[in-house]
């Protein structure tokens, strides 16, 4: 009990565990003397550490390390030697001075510039970089992704309900407007016009021969009379046909294409579960999609329409169930148009009127290869109208692409990229014929300036350059296998005027500035239509005039269509003889549009979509039927449905056999002898012979026979 009780009070910081002794401790333990004293040694500064300081101890503090000695000694020599040389006395150099010899502040910039060579750089992870709200609250930066097109689709596969495009029949008042008093109106409107047979301008909103109910929200929107825009892009929209309008905002171009796709779409049969937009409008921004948005929706209810807006940033969810629930007009941006096409909430296959707003700024934003992807995912027989500020060569390219035969309508001073050059298109018999024209022409055209001939091939270029300095005539040669030091050569030597004449391949179509060229001659045609623009545009530069001659064949009809539709996109005459050249080919004839003298009536109506009327049949969107059409459906109610087309082009087959059909018309005729019908065996040519041990059939089985042979047979496909 005393034992417990001692360790009970003891501290707990007084009892120590005892290391336990390693197995050398343990035998070398023996050999230490038992009871060894060690020596006494006081500690320093106590009243004994001066008298009894052990002898090996004092011994070892009187050393001195020789390392510290040596170091000592040569502190002390530098010391003195500090003593002994005087400090000259520095003064300031004369003929210095410090506001240039210092480092200003532009050399202190590039210095640390060099020193911290990412300084500037935008860090994405920084907080100086963020916006905030009004709350304060950090927003990050929106960060920009890549939007993949949408892939490509084969239209010949699907088939396609026909529409109806043409709605305009020109006012009494209109059509008996004098071409002369139709460009005193246009001047009066300040716009101009280029194209295929464009509609005359209009002067009323009564011409357009819209329904009352339309009219009336025009009027409460406060329009008075239809803006320049206005008064040519309406007719020609309504009319079905593609327009390209160049036009700054608030011009009242958002009208231009609303009010034609509202009498579009009122003409279409209602929409079905799954199906999309009929009309579509393509904006750069969001801002401008809302405001379109609300145009759109402020008109559209008159004949209630349904309405979707799609941008980035709102709530894909949203968006993609008010697609889903069926929308007549979509106003859209580009990527976020595509997003809904590839998650299903909506598809393009109804979509026949299309609208391109703002065109340059969204090529300029980097939209270009999205907008050509949502094009080609569209029926290639639409109406697809373009409106842009500028008509920069992208969207020109964009257009000559995606628009057929288009009406140009300029408003404001811009004028037209090509309208200083003259283009002269002449049809020659043979390729032989091209330069007995140029021998003949060549002394006019150097009257009036150097010319510019242009070849196609390398070799041709310098046949025909040798054959120009056999008539005394001094020619230079470009093409793309000479030296850069020869090009620049020739191309100085033209340049001074030391030479009138160039002949050159296609590397001098583009870049080549040179004033005074005065005419260009297409000695061959170029390759491409591009090619073809650069080519006359080497002439008519810094304000002068030019002409420019193209030498054609009968052999270049596939060339000749997109030669017309240059000369009507530079409001130029196009020659009887080249147009009946273009018409010989199969896709300009097909693609040409076919001008009809009367629309169809705009009989929209005003009880909006789905209305029908007891009293006059009328079709499923409100609108009157034709009398043929309605005489076949209640004749046959399981007759086929209303014609398709297939896809974007005819079909392959049927225009083969089309092509053959005609040339076999034109290159052979009929035989006036006969007497190859006393050859022909009685039962035909062709009869099935008869095989042996069968009897013939009866007489009744022959006349079932003979009457099932005048039934129209079933055409077999090998795909059944």
């Amino acid at each position: 009990m005393e034992s417990l009780h001692q360790h009970s009070n003891a501290s707990q910081y007084s009892i120590v565990k005892r290391r336990g002794r390693t197995e050398d401790e343990y035998f070398d333990e023996d050999d230490e003397p038992a009871n060894q004293q060690l020596e006494y040694i006081p500690a320093p500064g106590s009243p004994t550490a001066a008298d009894e300081i052990p002898k090996n101890i004092s011994d070892e503090e009187d050393e001195e390390d020789p390392l510290d000695a040596f170091m000592a000694g040569i502190e002390a020599q530098v010391k003195m030697e500090k003593n002994k040389i005087p400090q000259p006395h520095l003064e300031p150099k004369k003929g210095t001075r410090g506001d240039i010899d210092d480092e200003d502040d532009e050399e202190s910039y590039y210095r640390y510039m060099q020193e911290n060579p990412h300084a500037g750089l935008i860090d994405e992870g920084s907080d100086a970089e963020m916006d905030y709200d009004e709350d304060g609250n950090p927003v990050p930066p929106q960060r920009r992704r890549d939007i993949d097109p949408l892939p490509s689709i084969d239209h010949t596969e699907i088939d396609y309900l026909k529409f109806e495009k043409n709605f305009y029949i020109p006012h009494e008042d209109i059509v008996n407007l004098s071409q002369a008093k139709v460009q005193d109106l246009r001047q009066t409107l300040g716009v101009k016009v280029s194209g295929p047979m464009p509609p005359h301008p209009v002067t009323s909103f009564a011409h357009f021969g819209f329904d009352e109910s339309l009219m009336k929200s025009i009027r409460k929107s406060e329009f008075s009379s239809p803006t320049p825009i206005q008064a040519q892009a309406i007719p020609a929209a309504l009319s079905g046909r593609d327009i390209i309008g160049i036009a700054k905002t608030g011009s009242g171009k958002t009208a231009a294409f609303l009010w034609p796709m509202l009498v579009h779409i009122m003409d279409q049969r209602e929409l079905g579960p799954g199906d999309g937009p009929i009309g579509l409008i393509l904006a750069p921004t969001r801002e401008l999609s809302l405001q379109i948005y609300n145009e759109a929706k402020k008109f559209g209810k008159v004949y209630n329409i349904s309405i979707c807006c799609c941008y980035g940033g709102g709530s894909k969810w949203e968006q993609s169930k008010a697609l889903e629930q069926g929308a007549e007009i979509v106003v859209a941006t580009p990527g976020r148009m595509i997003d809904m096409v590839k998650i299903k909430a909506t598809n393009l296959q109804r979509v026949t009127y299309l609208v391109l707003d703002e065109a340059d700024k969204m090529f300029n934003m980097g939209f270009e290869p999205q907008v050509r992807s949502i094009c080609n995912h569209i029926r290639p027989d639409r109406q697809t109208l373009l409106f842009s500020a500028t008509f920069k060569k992208r969207v020109e390219k964009l257009a000559r692409d995606m628009l057929t035969d288009p009406v140009r309508i300029i408003h404001g001073d811009l004028g037209e990229a090509n309208s200083d050059v003259t283009q002269r298109i002449i049809l020659l018999p043979t390729v032989q014929s091209k330069w007995n024209w140029l021998l003949t022409n060549l002394v006019k055209m150097l009257s009036e300036g150097s010319v510019l001939i242009f070849v196609t091939k390398k070799a041709d270029a310098e046949e025909t350059a040798n054959n120009l300095r056999l008539k005394d005539n001094d020619v230079v040669l470009l093409h793309g296998d000479m030296d850069q030091s020869e090009r620049n050569f020739v191309i100085t030597r033209f340049k001074r005027k030391d030479v009138d004449i160039m002949v050159a391949t296609d590397v001098a179509a583009r870049g080549l500035d040179i004033p005074h060229i005065r005419t260009v001659v297409n000695y061959d045609i170029a390759r491409d239509i591009d090619t073809h623009t650069h080519r006359i545009g080497r002439t008519g530069r810094a304000g002068e005039k030019g002409t420019a001659y193209t030498l054609i064949t009968d052999k270049d009809k596939e060339f000749s269509g997109h030669l017309v539709r240059n000369l009507e996109g530079a409001n130029q005459d196009v020659p009887e003889d080249l147009m009946k050249l273009a018409m010989q080919s199969s896709w300009f004839r097909n693609s040409r549009f076919k001008h009809a003298n009367k629309g169809k009536n705009l009989n929209v109506g005003g009880a909006g979509l789905g209305f029908r009327q007891r009293a006059i049949q009328r079709g499923p969107m409100g609108r009157s039927l034709d009398a043929s059409k309605v005489l076949v459906e209640d004749g046959d109610p399981s007759g086929p449905s209303p014609g398709s087309s297939k896809g974007p082009a005819t079909d392959r087959l049927s225009a083969m056999r089309e092509t053959f059909r005609a040339h076999y018309n034109a290159q052979f005729k009929a035989s006036s002898d006969r007497t190859w019908e006393n050859t022909v065996p009685e039962g035909g040519v062709f009869i099935k012979p008869a095989q042996p041990g069968l009897e013939l059939s009866s007489k009744s089985d022959s006349n079932h026979t003979s009457k099932n042979d005048t039934m129209p047979r079933k055409k077999k496909s090998r795909w059944n």
